[in-house]
């Protein structure tokens, strides 16, 4: 009868072994799931600010400090600009030639490329 006690005892403290393994177990994965939940938050909170940094950046507005003013050119100021352009447009009158070797476009760039 003894020997049936023992293997009744063994047999328990062998299941009480298994269920604290088995809990130490679900214990060390919840810790991991944890752990990877948290990185992952991390990586996610790093890339928003990286991509709200990259956009701050990329706008020249809200940068902040910088010159606005627009970029003249040199000769913008002039009074006279472009006039003998003006007065040739003005004085040549506008013509439709249904004729692509005839048109005024044609004459016009095979005059400026080819002669």
């Amino acid at each position: 009868d003894d020997d049936d006690d023992d293997s009744d005892d063994d047999d328990s403290d062998d299941d009480d072994d298994t269920a604290e393994l088995l809990r130490e177990l679900q214990k060390i994965k919840q810790e991991r799931a944890d752990e990877a939940a948290q990185r992952q938050a991390e990586r996610a909170a790093e890339e928003d600010r990286i991509r709200t940094e990259a956009i701050m950046q990329g706008n020249p507005l809200l940068r902040g400090g910088g010159d606005f003013s627009v970029k003249r050119r040199w000769d913008e100021d002039v009074v006279f600009k472009n006039c003998s352009r003006q007065q040739d447009l003005e004085n040549k009158e506008k013509r439709f030639i249904n004729d692509t070797l005839r048109s005024d476009f044609h004459k016009r760039f095979m005059s400026k490329y080819i002669t």
